[in-house]
Parts: C-alpha cells; sequence; structure tokens
C-alpha cells in the first residue's frame, strides 16, 4: 500500500499534526538557507515537487518517506486540489509533513494556495523562504537583476500557457512588461517564448532589448543563452531548451559578459554563452 492510498485510513488525531512548506532553492544544494537543511534532516515524511533537485532530496534522512507530488507541463502527479487534500489527510491523522518545493513556496510555487487552504482546514503550517530560481539563474549567469544604470525595477511573470487544448494565450499586463528602465523575469516560459517576446515587441519594447534564458541554473548543467528579445526564440529552439528555464529580459542582460566572473557552481563544460 502506498502512501497516497494508506493516508484514507489514518485515525483522525485530536489535532492535526503541523505541515511545514520548505523552499529548496534553485538547486544547488549549497544555496539551501541553514532552517531549511534543518528542517530537511528532520524530517520523517516529505512531498516533493519535481523542481526539487535529488542532490537536495539527497539530504532527506534514510528511511525517511518521499513522495514526488509533482507537476511537469501536461503531466501531473497529482492536481492541486489533490495535493492540499492529502496533506490534510495527513495532517490529521497525526503525520508530521515536509512540503519541499523548487525555489521560494511564495514565488510561482502555489505556496500561498496551500497554506491558505490548509489554514482553513486549521492545520498549523510553517514556511521556509528559499532562494528563488530568479536570484539563482541571476547569481549564476552574471546578470543583476537590478542596477541604478539599467533598471531600477525588477517584475517576475509566469509565461505558463492558458488554453491548452485551443490556441496558445498568455493572461499577462503587456504594456507594464514592457516599460523601459526595467528588469522582467519570466518563470515557465519556454512553451510560450516566442508569443512572449512578439507580445512584448507588439507592445513597444524595441526588438534589440537585451535578453537570456537560463536553463537548469545553479546546476552544474546550467546553460545561458544571450541575444535579443527578436532573436532569443530561435536561440532556444536551436539549442534546445528545456524547461526549467527562466527568461530575463532587460538592459542589465547586456552586463552578462562582465560580470560573469564567479559562478557559484562548477559549469566549466556545461555552460554555454551565446550571443
Amino acid at each position: 500500500m502506498t502512501l497516497l492510498h494508506a493516508s484514507l485510513t489514518l485515525p483522525r488525531a485530536e489535532s492535526p499534526a503541523p505541515v511545514t512548506l520548505v523552499g529548496a532553492g534553485p538547486g544547488d544544494p549549497e544555496l539551501l538557507t541553514m532552517k531549511a537543511y534543518k528542517a530537511i534532516g528532520a524530517a520523517r515524511l516529505v512531498l516533493y515537487d519535481h523542481l526539487v533537485s535529488q542532490d537536495v532530496l539527497e539530504l532527506v534522512p534514510q528511511g525517511a518517506e518521499c513522495v514526488l507530488v509533482g507537476k511537469k507541463p501536461g503531466q501531473h502527479t497529482l492536481r492541486q486540489e489533490d495535493i492540499i487534500e492529502l496533506m490534510r489527510r495527513l495532517a490529521w491523522g497525526g503525520r508530521p509533513v515536509l512540503r519541499l518545493k523548487g525555489g521560494d513556496p511564495y514565488l510561482f510555487g502555489r505556496g500561498g494556495e496551500e497554506v491558505e487552504a490548509l489554514a482553513a482546514y486549521g492545520i498549523p503550517v510553517r514556511v521556509i523562504p528559499g532562494i528563488s530560481a530568479a536570484q539563482g539563474a541571476a547569481a549564476c549567469s552574471g546578470i543583476p537583476l537590478t542596477h541604478r544604470d539599467h533598471a531600477t525595477t525588477l517584475v517576475f511573470a509566469t509565461g505558463h500557457r492558458r488554453g491548452v487544448d485551443g490556441p496558445c494565450t498568455l493572461d499577462l499586463d503587456w504594456a507594464t512588461l514592457a516599460r523601459p528602465r526595467q528588469t522582467v523575469v519570466i518563470y515557465m516560459g519556454v512553451v510560450t517564448l516566442p508569443l512572449i517576446c512578439a507580445q512584448l515587441i507588439a507592445h513597444g519594447l524595441s526588438p534589440d532589448t537585451p535578453a537570456a534564458i537560463v536553463e537548469r541554473a545553479t546546476l552544474p548543467e546550467q546553460r545561458t543563452l544571450v541575444g535579443q528579445i527578436q532573436t532569443l526564440p530561435s536561440l532556444a529552439q536551436a539549442y534546445a531548451v528545456r524547461p526549467p528555464a527562466l527568461i530575463i529580459i532587460g538592459d542589465v542582460v547586456a552586463l552578462h559578459a562582465l560580470t560573469d566572473i564567479a559562478p557559484l557552481a562548477d559549469k566549466s563544460a556545461a555552460l554555454a554563452t551565446l550571443s
């Protein structure tokens, strides 16, 4: 019997066990916070997402139960509502849960939805933040997210498509994203990259605006492709970029060649930087 089925038969405890949402960071286990490291080392039951790296999972104690509940585009181990229901049953069955998420739980990690739902069930929740994928990608590719001379505003957006079975659409404020003197970081935008770049140009952003896509940030196989928003889709296609990858748009990307001097991960044979 798997844990997914065993949770259905757990007796209801007098009070629920806690759920801890932990940000596992962008992949490199050395970028975990000390609090996250300690929580993972003490865990007995872990529900983890696809974006949690294998190196981080190896920090979970032997004998602890680890269950993959993550979602990929078009491939969901469990629906979001089922993940919440599983946590509810486990917590009210007296099982403390460590919910391990890539990056930071509150930055496109659906952590807010989970905390809101668990609180409604009377379950105590603790959130341990993590270094975001955007921070990891910026540091490991030499692209500062803000800079007094180039970007005084930083915007995060999701490129996750709507209408999977129909036309590809994105519900984004394109006029805001196309403003000058800012950095735009787009999560989950590999599939919709051509649409993103076309819409930004259509809403006034110069086609020559520097842009980059960072694949598997902070991991040994990280790749950084640097170009312009008019060329980035063709670069990504030519080099077969696959998720997880982040898109960084703005004049700060032009600083990449000057500031990529102290990578956090050993990328000697894996980093491909193009212009």
